[in-house]
């Protein structure tokens, strides 16, 4: 399945995020209590991520929600 090009630009976005902060994919997908082949799939832009999973994310990461997406213009050029 293709990837969105918004999906894309938000997975590369929380990528960034989690290696920020030292943490790996597999550790973090179980601290969140997802499977990791889920998580790799919002990161690669695959899945279109539920809002509540979403602030899951952004809570564990301890970062706003809107810290998660990237601006308007690169995701309006996507």
């Amino acid at each position: 399945m293709p990837s969105h090009p918004q999906l894309l630009l938000v997975g590369q976005r929380l990528r960034e995020l989690r290696e920020g902060h030292g943490l790996s994919q597999e550790n973090f997908a179980l601290e969140l209590g997802l499977a990791r082949s889920y998580y790799g799939g919002v990161e690669r832009g695959l899945r279109n991520v539920s809002v509540l999973n979403l602030i899951r994310i952004a809570d564990a990461l301890n970062v706003e929600v809107g810290e998660i997406f990237p601006n308007v213009k690169e995701l309006r050029a996507a």
